[in-house]
């Protein structure tokens, strides 16, 4: 056959009898081959992600706005959502499974304890004195510290400093909102519980095991103070000097698998000067600047480039190629990575193009 089947152009809607269109409309059914090649597109899927930057200079001052207006007690959570245009605004999503807002907790505000089904992280932007409390373990808040409040476990905020603390939300929300399995349960004040997953896990390749046991818990390490993720990725450099991709990924302790069960995270450090190419992966990305001044270049079907400032975020789509430099000749910068990784890998999608 000369012709590949996926040229083929296929039957339209409007090539059928209107009358047999509304048949079929009235028995609640619908003609597949007039939309085959919107659902199955050859070679490289439909996305409606496109490549976005979020200026952290541009959500402060509004995100401080809000605080004047909206009481805490009126938000509950006070968050700005980073919303792809690609997905419209009112979806309040930044890729098809990626949901990122920045949330503001002034002094002395609590923001009172629920779960949810949705599984969430937490990268705190900027501010001391903040904290959060998940399953009884009270987990402080700097600068960098990534913090999990997965699926189901009782988490609250509070702040105990003098200065606004800022972080940002990553959440599977719109998958779970999809799967229509997405709510949340309120409560009371949690118990603060001693022992934090941090201390017990803290050196690399040994792990807590009294009388011979592990702990079981799904989420033994739920606070990952960016100090030790810095100096992990710093020694990681200085021990391997022909590493092109200085990179970790936030892991189980107990299991070596992903911190969470539906997004992937990791922290990369650029060496001065350097310039990293990533491949094309099936999964979108987001990257949030740490440290730093790094260009983003997205080779979509419109590429663009972004430049990202300290605390600036960015979102590249699936199937696409992302170059990373580092526009300081002097000092290292670090990136915090979310993607959809476990999630298409679980499903059996996950893929990576040369």
């Amino acid at each position: 056959m000369d012709k590949h089947l996926d040229d083929a152009p296929l039957a339209r809607l409007e090539d059928l009898p209107p009358a047999y269109v509304q048949s079929l409309r009235d028995k609640n059914l619908v003609p597949l081959w007039p939309s085959l090649r919107g659902v199955l597109p050859p070679k490289v899927p439909t996305r409606q992600t496109q490549p976005i930057h979020w200026a952290y200079a541009d959500i402060k001052p509004l995100l401080l706005q809000a605080g004047e207006l909206t009481p805490i007690e009126k938000a509950e959570r006070r968050v700005l959502v980073l919303a792809n245009p690609g997905h419209t605004l009112e979806k309040m999503q930044a890729s098809a499974a990626i949901y990122l807002g920045m949330q503001l907790l002034l002094p002395g505000e609590w923001a009172p304890s629920h779960r949810h089904t949705p599984n969430a992280v937490r990268m705190v932007v900027e501010g001391e004195g903040a904290w959060t409390t998940v399953d009884g373990e009270q987990c402080p808040m700097s600068r960098g510290d990534l913090i999990l409040t997965p699926t189901g476990l009782w988490h609250e905020h509070g702040h105990d400093g003098d200065a606004p603390v800022v972080w940002l939300d990553v959440l599977d929300l719109p998958l779970v909102f999809y799967m229509e399995a997405s709510y949340h349960l309120n409560g009371g004040r949690q118990e603060v519980k001693p022992g934090r997953g941090e201390q017990a896990y803290r050196r690399a390749g040994v792990m807590p095991s009294p009388v011979f046991g592990r702990s079981g818990k799904r989420y033994p390490m739920l606070r990952y103070p960016w100090v030790d993720t810095r100096a992990a990725l710093e020694a990681l450099a200085e021990d391997q000097p022909a590493l092109d991709s200085v990179q970790i990924t936030y892991v189980n302790p107990e299991t070596g698998e992903d911190a969470e069960n539906i997004l992937g995270f990791y922290a990369q450090m650029l060496r001065p000067g350097q310039t990293l190419q990533l491949p094309a992966r099936s999964p979108a990305c987001v990257f949030h600047l740490i440290e730093g001044s790094v260009d983003v270049a997205i080779d979509a079907a419109t590429p663009r480039t972004f430049t990202l400032a300290e605390a600036d975020t960015c979102c590249a789509p699936g199937y696409t190629g992302v170059t990373l430099c580092n526009r300081s000749a002097d000092r290292p910068a670090f990136i915090f990575l979310a993607d959809e990784a476990p999630l298409h890998r679980k499903l059996g999608v996950y893929e990576v193009r040369a």
